[in-house]
């Protein structure tokens, strides 16, 4: 993501952009293969910390969420 976007998670409809422009330059499946199945890691606060996708059992990679103590969606880095 060349462009740095802060947005307040409380503003739903900007943040969902910004999440979704985010996540589809890096959550690309690895070539040959599919995802299948979504899995969400919810930290205590009710912001999300970790989205693992899967082809069946396999899993593909890791999305993990970091955010700032304003709210702000501060990183999301993929493993």
């Amino acid at each position: 993501m060349d462009e740095e976007c802060k947005v307040p998670y409380w503003r739903y409809d900007e943040a969902y952009k910004a999440i979704h422009s985010a996540l589809s330059q890096i959550a690309a499946p690895p070539s040959g293969k599919r995802v299948t199945k979504i899995a969400f890691t919810w930290n205590p606060d009710g912001t999300l910390s970790a989205l693992k996708t899967y082809e069946g059992e396999e899993l593909l990679f890791t999305l993990a969420f970091s955010w700032n103590e304003d709210g702000l969606l501060a990183e999301v880095a993929r493993t």
